[in-house]
């Protein structure tokens, strides 16, 4: 009778395994459930359904210069072939669209949102195929801001001065101040090539290289001019001038005055 009842109560060999075969399936099963949830939350930069947002974007926005098919017309030059980075700086910089034709475009406040300008540049990329967007790891400021200064003087110091104030170039044109540019912009101009700027591909700079440009222009936006006023950092020139009209200026109305109070 006992031993009837104690066999009764035991649990079968197999339960433990069934129990836990069941929790993996649930698990499993609400894991893939979340998975789905968030990929559809959140779709990929190169979607179809954000090229298609981008075709939409660009047919309201950019297709009368550029033509519907971004083959290009007498107002605008084709972008088939230009990359995501081309777009990317141009419109997340607010020099797309331009507001009137002009010896270059001029850069003014963005009139997309991110996720718009992400979306325009996936929908001309898929055009053909060009300069993508750059990793986070390039544009971060980890280089050698050393080597990125000698590189930057040898390549780009002619036309945006040394310390990235800019400069005029010709027929109206100029090279834009770097004081307040992000990494992932400098990148960009550097591979696309915008305006009068000359295209720096991988074998002219490495990606490395670039790198240690963008580390050396953050340390300039991170590190002003210890020496006080910076006169547009213009260097010797501006400075000379300075002291020149001012400093002599000075010393003149001092000796008028202590002249004019003698007699």
């Amino acid at each position: 009778m006992n031993r009837s009842k104690r066999r009764t109560g035991r649990r079968h060999p197999l339960a433990t395994a069934a129990l836990l075969a069941l929790g993996l399936v649930f698990t499993g099963g609400a894991y893939a459930a979340f998975s789905t949830t968030t990929a559809q939350a959140e779709p990929s930069p190169t979607s179809q359904e954000t090229i298609e947002e981008g075709g939409k974007l660009f047919q309201a926005n950019c297709a009368t210069c550029h033509g519907l098919e971004a083959q290009g017309t007498n107002d605008g030059p084709s972008l088939i072939g230009v990359g995501a980075a081309a777009v990317d700086f141009q419109v997340g910089t607010g020099r797309m669209p331009m507001q009137m034709q002009g010896p270059q475009a001029e850069q003014k406040p963005v009139q997309f949102t991110d996720e718009q300008v992400k979306q325009l540049a996936y929908y001309v990329a898929s055009l053909g195929p060009g300069p993508d967007i750059p990793a986070d790891s390039l544009v971060n400021g980890g280089g050698d801001a050393a080597n990125g200064a000698e590189l930057f003087r040898i390549n780009c110091a002619m036309c945006h001065n040394v310390a990235g104030a800019g400069g005029a170039l010709t027929e109206g044109k100029f090279a834009p101040p770097l004081t307040d540019v992000s990494g992932v912009h400098i990148y960009e101009a550097m591979v696309t090539g915008p305006q009068n700027m000359p295209v720096f591909n991988d074998l002219n700079i490495s990606p490395e290289d670039k790198r240690d440009i963008i580390t050396y222009l953050q340390y300039v936006q991170d590190n002003r001019s210890p020496g006080g006023f910076e006169l547009g950092s213009l260097g010797p020139v501006a400075e000379g001038l300075f002291i020149w009209i001012f400093g002599l200026g000075a010393i003149v109305a001092i000796t008028v005055w202590i002249t004019a109070k003698s007699n």
